[in-house]
């Protein structure tokens, strides 16, 4: 056994095998669903990596031979000057860890690739924004060679694993920490290739409020990974229907399957090229407590699952989060902010303006992080942080993802304010560290000092579940 597979509708092992983001992409693929070929390198060899400090023997073997199988359903060449094939590296544990490993785009992108692609596409620029993210996420003293590239890019997957933000993350989770990550290998789609292309992430329902609309953010021109750190200005997902009708409908027919198929609230991640449409991602679930106990319950009267189903779907931290407490607003508020509600909930605490600060700061109670935007690195200020505030990232930014698995609240897209050193501006007001502050994650409201909150009414929805949980015992 090498430890790769094909992303293939007649691979049959399990996600703990295959990791959740293959596993997901080879369902995708049995739905009939445009994925980009690909494989996946498994879990068992990440755990023999981390153990023996090196790849397991044959693994290179395998990699070879997926690499030409790659290239034959391509009809490109790795590293070559002609057609060039360039691929994605992402990890894929058995359970979601939204960014908290080591991710590499572009890859294969040598002098001589990038060169050919720039004649092949007639368009440099392009090739050039591409190699500059390759760059980046990887770094520049690598090899100027394809193969070794993809191998030194594995290595890094797998020793991300043990990163401090990883580590963070999977205690915050009860996620053992024996399980490594699989790696997923695809042929690039490029979201920055023309004015026809783009990426983003889509909602089979509101992932706050529970109701069955498509939800989600897109960014024209620019690969995944700007919509998912929230370092730019997103747009609303129905912007696609009047730019890319195609690709709008596309997206709403395979939400519509995908849903059917997990019987289920169900996200993607997704990108388009020149105006045709490929999937990148799949998971079920991601909503709030409430929004998830009233998607179990339509998805009930929708006769999909049935009322036994649904009440076990829900979680005691579902339940916990079904009455959402919200700022008293009045006149007398001195409101710092507004932006959009991320994480339901309201947090009190003092400003603290960067994750090493949130750390020690919480130990002299309850604080509140505010970024510009936050980045896998801010984990450890995230998990002390009661509740987070950003001024860019929209509803499926990292901010708003890691905040919502905790179950804390966040603001993003504070319009007008500025994170400095040690304060924070709106306006013409500076607030320093440490000041008190509440924010609520339903209205997007950040106000000074710590106002009352009032609770709504049980949701209806909450109380139908219930009833059924009665009827079941």
């Amino acid at each position: 056994m090498s430890g790769v597979h094909p992303l293939s509708a007649d691979v049959t092992e399990t996600a703990e095998v295959l990791g959740g983001k293959a596993h997901g992409l080879i369902a995708l693929r049995r739905l009939g669903l445009p994925v980009p070929p690909g494989f996946v390198i498994d879990t068992g060899a990440c755990r023999a990596y981390l153990r023996d400090g090196r790849l397991p023997d044959g693994l290179d073997a395998g990699i070879a031979a997926a690499v030409r199988a790659l290239e034959a359903a391509t009809r490109r060449r790795f590293g070559a000057a002609e057609r060039p094939l360039v691929v994605s590296v992402r990890s894929g544990a058995a359970v979601s860890m939204p960014g908290m490993m080591d991710t590499v785009l572009n890859l294969g992108l040598t002098t001589a690739a990038a060169a050919g692609l720039a004649a092949e596409t007639g368009d440099p620029a392009f090739v050039l924004d591409s190699r500059r993210r390759f760059l980046s996420s990887f770094a520049e003293a690598v090899p100027d060679d394809a193969t070794a590239q993809l191998r030194m890019a594995v290595e890094a997957v797998f020793s991300s694993w043990h990163t401090p933000r990883a580590t963070t993350y999977r205690d915050l989770h009860g996620i053992p920490h024996d399980r490594g990550t699989a790696v997923v290998v695809q042929a690039m789609v490029f979201g920055n290739r023309d004015h026809r292309s783009g990426s983003g992430v889509a909602f089979s329902h509101d992932p706050s409020t529970g109701a069955k609309t498509p939800f989600g953010e897109v960014l024209f021109g620019r690969q995944g990974e700007d919509v998912v750190s929230g370092r730019a200005v997103t747009g609303p997902l129905p912007e696609l229907a009047e730019r890319e009708p195609a690709v709008w409908n596309g997206l709403l027919a395979a939400l519509e399957r995908i849903g059917r198929h997990y019987r289920d609230a169900c996200h993607v991640e997704f990108t388009f090229e020149s105006g045709r449409l490929w999937f990148l991602q799949v998971r079920s679930g991601g909503l709030t407590g409430r929004a998830a106990i009233r998607a179990a319950v339509d998805l009930a009267d929708a006769q999909i699952i049935s009322r036994r189903t649904a009440v076990r779907r829900i979680s005691p931290g579902d339940l916990r989060g079904a009455r959402v407490p919200r700022i008293h607003l009045d006149a007398g508020l001195d409101v710092l902010a507004r932006g959009r509600g991320a994480s339901p909930g309201v947090a009190t605490g003092r400003i603290a303006v960067t994750a090493d600060q949130a750390a020690r700061m919480v130990t002299d109670g309850p604080v509140v992080l505010v970024r510009p935007y936050t980045s896998p690195l801010d984990m450890h200020g995230l998990a002390a942080a009661a509740g987070i505030v950003t001024v860019r990232g929209g509803p499926t930014s990292h901010a708003a993802v890691v905040a919502r698995g905790m179950g804390k609240p966040a603001v993003v897209e504070a319009a007008g304010v500025v994170v400095d050193a040690g304060c924070v501006r709106a306006g013409d007001r500076v607030f320093p560290e440490g000041t008190l502050v509440t924010i609520d994650g339903t209205g997007g409201e950040v106000v000074l000092g710590a106002p009352g909150t009032t609770t709504g009414a049980t949701d209806p929805h909450l109380r139908r579940l219930l009833d059924w949980g009665c009827q079941a015992d």
